[in-house]
């Protein structure tokens, strides 16, 4: 029986220890609410929740407001800038007409578009300098003003000149073929560049019946929608088509491209020339340098005075001052009182005297703001010294070479003695200039040359040949006198020394296809010698090198970023945001300085003068790498250092740059050719452009004719991107072992194998090893891999240098002769090795 508790006396309740088992609470599915939490936390916030409790998060209604008025606002942008184009404050529509056949006529274009029935009103003939089928038009019934120029195909510098500056291009078309192969090869070139709005044009078919009108036309716009998908085919026959035409110039959506938005850029419409004055040692002054002023409507963003000018194909100079005459081209539209309804508003032209008209000064450039012309770093030979020598270095130095001994004629003084040089040092020196990057491809050629010796020192002698045959071939040759002759006639125009060289061309170009980067050991001269600027690397990927280690004396010269993207956003913004300058739309006249006298008899010559502002650094020199695909309808092997000429942007040069391949890594295999199933990275000396910007390879053959080999566009500044030249030395397996084997014809020497026997092995089958001994002393190794050799397989050693592109910029390109399509094309598939 239990006794009870004395009274008074409270029994305690039973506490739980540390060691009390407690079980999860059940999950009901219902969560807590905002108020639970708030009394939960008790008042206390977090920082967090503080600062998004800040932000007031909008409703729906105000959501949409927000997004209407930005989208208001943007259409109101792009609207204000499509009506300014060719209005009163806008410059005037500059239309290029190109064609794109032999047979269409652009001159028949542009003088249907003088017409009075065309509704437009001439205004200035000939108002483009070194044009003379151009026009200045004005449209009173569209308020809009143009300037119109036929720019000839045969010159395809100044037609990619014009293109860039140009707000649209209208192309005229054949009725019946549409364009022809050289018409073609404009449009590469163009679309390669970058179109602006254009608009398609085409002649005659008035005189197709017109039971075939619907036909032809369709069949016409069937060949337009290969190039020009979505684009509108116009026939241009009558006043009324031309009246058409010009509506949808002025209405039409522009096409905007990056590379001139950003900068300033005019067409000259009036140009003269000031000579500075006789040059010391000359008597006149016509080959000196003169003060240029070009007159043109400023176009793209505003123009600074302090600014560097480049004019396409002459270089970079300097503006002294910035001059505002009167517009040309005024749009002053008054309507007359009496006028009849249904009439088109005619036009009051107020007539001034340009004599008259004061000339207004807008700004004059501050030596001390204006950029500086340096392209190039200054160079200090002294730069790379650490210390001057001590007295004690120095009095060592003089020991030694006192104490020196050296045979030297009789009656030679000691100052004498010391320019004579050692034989051992000589031979030193020739074995450190001996290596060079040709050097490896022109021993790619030796055995294909000693092939072709064999092969003629292998031909039959003619004394086996029967009486019959010589019978039969003496009757032959008495019969095709006539076709001797021609035969002869058309050996005469060939190149036999292009031929061969081509052909040499073809020949390595396959051989580096079959065999990619594989080079002989040399058996006269050492491989530790002959490839001691090589070295090999554990993995291409992930093994280190430094991008500052032994660089080439032309690096002195150029200049680097630090952060080449973090430049350009600051550069474009610091741009965008600049008010002080002609703006514009704006006429103005242009002082630039310092211009020599060749520009001018460019104009003379009839060729269209372009200027652009240049970006701040945009005159500098660096290395420049250009991402470009090879063109389909050039099949002609391109060799790495092979001069090319560049469109890069507005500027137009000549260089010698290197090919490699296109990698996220930061090292990238140079490519010996360039490709053409895979884009490329070309590197080259250049002046800074900021991309975007289009870039066009010419390369110019024999005759003066500049085919178009590849298009790209630009991709970085970086002069510290590492480009690596591969070569691969092969070897034979001569005895196989499970795990190791014995290989020959790789050395011919015990030294070049301990030399290189750090280097990793690789075989074409796949295994890795590495070289344990040498056998011998006529270069014979063992080697050790990863697994049984096959008999059939091939070991190699794979060794790498660092390149650099050849300092060959020319700013002067020489004028294409006209093109004309090489029907000669060689497959390399089907190029037999010899």
């Amino acid at each position: 029986m239990v006794k009870m508790a004395a009274d008074g006396e409270k029994q305690q309740g039973h506490r739980a220890g540390i060691y009390k088992q407690k079980n999860k609470v059940h999950k009901h599915g219902k969560h807590r609410t905002k108020g639970d939490i708030e009394r939960e936390n008790k008042g206390r916030v977090s920082v967090t929740a503080l600062t998004k409790k800040q932000r007031k998060e909008l409703k729906k209604m105000d959501r949409r407001h927000k997004a209407n008025q930005l989208r208001r606002n943007k259409k109101d942008m792009i609207l204000t800038e499509k009506r300014r184009l060719g209005s009163r404050d806008g410059p005037p529509h500059l239309v290029v007409v190109v064609s794109l056949h032999a047979g269409a006529d652009a001159g028949a274009v542009t003088k249907l578009l003088r017409e009075e029935g065309s509704g437009g009103i001439v205004q200035q003939e000939g108002c483009i300098s070194g044009v003379s089928d151009s026009f200045g038009l004005i449209l009173p019934r569209f308020k809009l003003r143009f300037t119109f120029l036929s720019q000839s195909t045969a010159d395809m510098h100044s037609l990619l000149d014009v293109a860039k500056i140009a707000d649209t291009l209208v192309f005229v078309m054949d009725s019946a073929e549409g364009w022809d192969s050289y018409g073609e090869y404009c449009l590469s070139c163009l679309f390669a560049q970058g179109l602006p709005s254009h608009a398609l044009v085409c002649q005659g078919m008035s005189d197709v019946p017109v039971k075939k009108r619907v036909e032809s036309r369709r069949a016409l716009s069937k060949i337009a929608e290969v190039r020009f998908p979505d684009a509108r085919l116009f026939p241009l026959d009558s006043e009324q088509d031309a009246t058409l035409l010009l509506r949808h110039l002025g209405s039409q959506r522009q096409r905007k491209l990056g590379f001139r938005s950003r900068r300033s850029h005019l067409i000259a419409q009036n140009v003269t020339f000031s000579p500075n004055g006789p040059v010391e040692g000359t008597d006149s002054g016509r080959t000196g340098l003169g003060t240029l002023c070009v007159s043109g409507y400023v176009r793209g963003h505003l123009l600074g005075v302090h600014r560097l000018v480049h004019i396409s194909g002459h270089g970079d100079f300097q503006l002294s001052q910035i001059d505002a005459p009167s517009d040309p081209l005024p749009l002053n539209l008054t309507t007359p009182r009496t006028a009849k309804p249904g009439k088109i508003q005619e036009v009051e032209m107020q007539e001034r005297d340009v004599t008259e008209a004061p000339v207004r000064v807008l700004m004059k450039a501050d030596p001390s703001l204006r950029e500086s012309l340096q392209s190039e770093a200054e160079v200090d030979p002294m730069d790379g010294e650490q210390t001057w020598p001590t007295e004690a270095e120095l009095l060592e130095a003089e020991e030694a070479r006192k104490s020196k001994t050296m045979k030297v004629p009789k009656g030679t003084s000691d100052y004498q003695a010391t320019w004579i040089v050692d034989d051992n040092e000589e031979e030193v020196d020739d074995l450190d200039g001996e290596s060079s990057d040709d050097d490896d491809d022109s021993m790619m050629d030796e055995p294909m040359d000693k092939d072709d010796e064999e092969n003629d020192s292998q031909e039959p002698d003619s004394s086996g040949v029967s009486e019959e045959e010589e019978d039969e071939e003496e009757e032959e040759e008495v019969c095709s006198t006539e076709r001797a002759g021609a035969d002869h006639r058309y050996d005469e125009n060939m190149d036999q020394a292009g031929e061969e060289e081509g052909l040499k061309l073809y020949r390595e170009a396959r051989s580096h296809e079959m065999f990619p980067d594989e080079v002989d050991t040399p058996l006269d001269t050492p491989a530790r010698t002959r490839f001691q600027r090589y070295r090999g690397l554990k993995s291409f990927r992930t093994s280190p090198w430094d991008p500052m280690e032994n660089l080439p004396h032309n690096y002195s010269r150029i200049f680097q970023f630090q952060s080449f993207e973090r430049t350009r956003r600051r550069i474009l913004a610091e741009a965008a945001a600049e008010d002080e300058g002609a703006l514009s739309g704006w006429y103005v006249t242009l002082h630039i300085i310092n211009v020599p006298f060749s520009v001018i008899e460019s104009v003379q010559s009839g060729k269209p003068l372009v200027l652009v502002s240049l970006l701040p650094h945009e005159q500098k020199m660096s290395v420049m790498h250009v991402l470009v695909q090879r063109h389909p309808s050039n099949t002609e092997p391109i060799k790495s250092k092979e001069e090319l000429v560049f469109h890069c942007g507005f500027r137009r040069f000549r260089a010698s740059p290197i090919f490699s391949q296109h990698t996220s890594a930061d090292k990238h295999k140079m490519e010996r050719f360039l490709r053409p199933d895979a884009p490329t990275v070309v590197s080259l000396y250049a002046p800074i452009t900021f991309p975007p910007a289009g870039v066009l390879l010419f390369k110019q053959r024999t005759d003066g004719v500049q085919d178009l080999v590849a298009t790209g566009s630009l991709l970085s500044c970086d002069p510290q991107r590492v480009v690596l030249k591969r070569i691969v030395l092969s070897g034979h397996p001569f005895k196989i072992n499970r795990r190791s084997a014995v290989v020959r014809y790789m050395f011919f020497n015990r030294e070049d194998i301990m030399w290189f026997k750090p280097v990793e092995l690789r075989t074409k089958w796949g295994r890795r090893g590495h070289i344990k001994e040498a056998l011998g002393t006529h270069g014979h190794m063992k080697c050790v891999f990863d697994n049984q050799l096959r008999s059939q397989d091939t070991v190699l050693m794979n060794l790498y240098k660092r390149v650099y592109p050849h300092w060959t910029y020319d700013p002067y390109v020489p004028s294409p002769s006209p093109w004309f399509k090489s029907e000669v094309t060689v497959d390399l598939e089907d190029l037999e090795m010899e």
